[in-house]
């Protein structure tokens, strides 16, 4: 199932079966397609985005965003190559949070702590597919309902995720979603990205990285921030002017290079959501060209280096995901936030709406 770069595709929405689950129903996936040959492939299972196919300097096609090549090695990875994660992206420590005074716990399935939404989380819910379309762009909206209890999380959450592909090579999601009792959402997407294609023999760590951040947040052995706002300035952390990511990924000189195995951590472009998407990380591979700008109305972006990608994933390809093969920029609001109150706050009420707003926009330097 895995998307052919070089298979000519109108330009327009393309449906097809990408397998079916265990009880027999059918997860389909959804190919948009600009007038460049540019192509995004979402799955409806977790509402995942399974291929990112982008030209270089030379107009040679490569799918771009690690993933599998078939539904299964989807059910029993718990890598979220790609995936819609939520209501809770990143840890919750203990799992344990309150809302106004009541205390609710989430399955752990990090450690002690929650990840992701925890192990039943939105990464592995058969999405529907709402509406497809060509206009403005083409565009797959796709929707869940995640009942009262799930998880652990109170109140019933609708929510939907929309991908949209522009003729300027852009890519963006925007997650919705309301609730009908007082709740916690903090929803992002789990892309791996390797310019160089995903399976690339040099994987990802040449890729040059900058993020517009003067701080980041420290974490504890379990990868929980500390409630530091550490300044950047004078440590591997410091992406205000672009670095090559392998350069400092094993400074163990810093401890929490150390602490995280590599790069596990968030930085701070901001303290506050803004209106509009605002750049959070640009992501370069000079041998192709290819640039990678994300941005997002989130305040936050986890960079993590692939440190734990250990050979015993294959992906689309047949190749083995080993470290530093892909590397992930998920934005979003602070890790544990729910327990941080100077991080802000992720919690929903009836008659509010949760918007997130991602853009991954790509192009290819001369």
């Amino acid at each position: 199932m895995k998307e052919n770069p070089s298979e000519s595709l109108r330009p327009g929405v393309h449906r097809r079966i990408f397998g079916h689950l265990r009880d027999g129903r059918a997860v389909e996936a959804v190919t948009l397609v600009n007038a460049a040959g540019t192509k995004a492939c979402v799955i409806a299972f977790g509402a995942t985005l399974q291929a990112m196919i982008v030209a270089d300097r030379e107009g040679r096609l490569a799918d771009v965003t690690l993933g599998h090549a078939s539904l299964e090695e989807y059910l029993a990875s718990t890598a979220y190559f790609g995936s819609s994660v939520g209501r809770v992206a990143n840890r919750i420590a203990g799992g344990r949070f309150l809302i106004d005074g009541e205390g609710y716990r989430v399955p752990a399935n990090n450690g002690p702590n929650a990840l992701h939404g925890g192990p039943g989380g939105f990464d592995k819910a058969l999405w529907d597919i709402a509406e497809v379309g060509d206009a403005p762009c083409p565009f797959v909206r796709l929707a869940h309902t995640s009942p009262d209890g799930d998880q652990g999380f109170p109140g019933t959450l609708q929510v939907t995720a929309e991908y949209a592909l522009g003729d300027d090579g852009a890519l963006a999601i925007t997650y919705q979603a309301t609730t009908d009792k007082p709740t916690l959402v903090n929803m992002t997407n789990h892309a791996y990205w390797n310019l160089a294609g995903e399976g690339a023999a040099t994987g990802a760590l040449d890729h040059v990285l900058t993020i517009p951040a003067g701080h980041f947040l420290p974490t504890d052995a379990a990868a929980i921030p500390t409630g530091d706002f550490a300044p950047v300035a004078g440590t591997p952390f410091d992406f205000r002017e672009p670095h090559v990511i392998g350069a400092r990924v094993r400074d163990t000189g810093h401890d929490q290079i150390r602490i995280g195995h590599g790069y596990d951590h968030n930085w701070v472009i901001a303290r506050e959501r803004a209106d509009a998407p605002r750049l959070l990380a640009r992501l370069a591979h000079p041998p192709s060209g290819r640039v990678l700008e994300v941005r997002s109305t989130e305040p936050g972006v986890q960079f993590y280096s692939g440190n734990f990608l250990d050979g015993s994933l294959i992906g689309k390809g047949g190749q083995a995901y080993r470290m530093g093969d892909g590397v992930a920029l998920e934005p979003q609001m602070f890790p544990d936030t729910p327990n941080r109150p100077e991080f802000g706050s992720i919690r929903l009420a009836p008659g509010e709406e949760y918007c997130h707003r991602i853009v991954f926009a790509f192009r290819a330097d001369g």
